[in-house]
């Protein structure tokens, strides 16, 4: 049976059939030099529509054709992407349409978080590249099966955490590599823009012509809540990775990365994984039907070979006010400086809090783009290469919320990213089951 036949039944179907293929030279030169990336976007509204328009706008890219299961998110999307380009794209409401369009170099995956891992690992299986929103997965498993995916299929993979692209960050990694902030021990990154109460409404039906079923995919379906939809769903188990993986994986990322580069800098190896992971706090402020804390405090242990590194991650969703100046940021402390790095400048201070250094930059995502369209054509590494940058910042994500749902600290393997005897919290590394059809590929 053909690869566009499966697609057409079930996601482990699919997937089955096309990882016992070998992809041919040609489909690994897709999008050479002097040739517009052909696109499909999954999504139409929220971070989707911030994406549609990146890529719409760029004149290497072009969108062929929009996945979208709420129709009243695709008018205005249509407009925007047919205005930027020139050219109207297709509009479906099956993704798999955009998978199994042999047209198609790229697959873009702009879904709530539960939606990422199997789009993304099926545009792999056929042979096409993939830009996936932040974090990679909702759960661990996912994300390791996504990284087996892109690792066998030889695919380029870059996660939408768009400040590893900007000269904001790439400029602060230079500073930091100078050696200025000495012997560097510790980081902290921090959330405190404050959130709404989403309140306990009730039940009620689907919008019209909304394929509610195909929206709770692998996710538990469950009777359709305005809470559980739209905007809402990233503070539920079942779909999101509540604050921590929505904002925090920014400011994790940052904050890892100034640490890793700091201690590159004193002659150390790049940091990976930690090994120690302690979260305290809980749903402690908002009363309301979110279930991930809304005050939390994690604590990361990496076991360096030459001595231990800390990163913490402080979330105050309730607090109107910021931390160094920063509603959300990074910090990294060594024993000559430290650096703050927010979403529009970082600063570098010496001793007795003395500013040296400050660049102003943006967070726009134009630059993160350009990047993964250059990589698809250069097959090198982006900047957020799912492997390498994208699914250590998820874990991160991931095992803070294990550790805060268990109520302890928690020991990573870093290389099976498996708990050491605690099969609690190793249960929540996956899902119980995905839901089927939409059970997850094996690669």
């Amino acid at each position: 049976m053909k690869r566009r036949q499966f697609l057409k039944h079930s996601t482990a179907m699919a997937a089955t059939a096309a990882a016992s293929s070998v992809l041919t030279d040609s489909q690994v030169a897709k999008g050479s030099a002097g040739e517009r990336v052909r696109v499909g976007v999954m999504g139409a509204g929220g971070r989707a529509y911030s994406l549609n328009s990146s890529f719409a706008a760029n004149p290497n890219a072009e969108i062929v054709a929009i996945a979208e299961i709420d129709p009243s998110r695709v008018g205005k999307t249509l407009e925007k992407v047919t205005q930027l380009q020139g050219k109207e794209p297709k509009i479906e409401k099956d993704f798999r349409k955009l998978i199994d369009d042999d047209s198609i170099d790229a697959l873009v995956v702009g879904t709530p978080d539960h939606w990422h891992a199997i789009p993304t690992i099926l545009a792999c299986l056929a042979g096409k590249d993939v830009y996936v929103e932040k974090p990679d997965s909702h759960n661990i498993v996912e994300g390791q099966r996504m990284v087996a995916a892109m690792r066998k299929h030889k695919r380029i993979v870059q996660m939408g955490s768009q400040h590893r692209s900007t000269t904001r960050l790439q400029s602060a990694l230079e500073y930091i590599k100078t050696g200025a902030l000495g012997k560097c021990l510790v980081a902290k990154a921090w959330e405190s823009t404050r959130q709404g109460n989403i309140g306990f409404p009730k039940d009620s039906n689907p919008p019209a012509g909304v394929d509610y079923d195909m929206w709770c995919g692998a996710a538990p379906k469950r009777p359709f809540n305005v809470n559980r939809f739209h905007g809402r769903w990233r503070w539920f188990f079942d779909y999101g990775t509540g604050d921590l993986g929505n904002d925090g994986v920014h400011r994790l990322d940052m904050a890892f990365a100034a640490l890793s580069t700091a201690v590159q800098a004193e002659g150390g190896k790049p940091l990976y994984l930690p090994r120690r992971i302690a979260s305290f706090g809980g749903k402690w402020y908002f009363n309301d039907a979110q279930e991930f804390p809304d005050t939390l405090q994690v604590s990361y242990q990496y076991d360096d070979e030459t001595v231990p590194r800390i990163l913490t991650y402080e979330m105050r969703i309730w607090a109107p006010y910021g931390f160094h100046g920063e509603s959300e940021g990074s910090a990294v402390y060594g024993d000559k400086g430290y650096i703050i790095l927010g979403n529009r400048r970082w600063r570098a201070y010496g001793p007795g809090n003395k500013l040296i250094k400050e660049v102003a930059g943006d967070s726009h995502e134009a630059p993160h783009v350009q990047n993964f369209i250059d990589c698809i054509k250069s097959r090198k590494k982006p900047y957020c290469d799912v492997e390498t940058v994208g699914h250590p910042a998820s874990v991160l994500c991931h095992a803070g919320n294990i550790s805060a749902r268990v109520g302890r600290e928690l020991v990573l393997d870093s290389k099976t990213e498996v708990f050491e005897n605690d099969d609690e919290a190793n249960a929540l590394r996956g899902r119980p089951e995905w839901r089927k059809p939409w059970i997850l590929p094996e690669v």
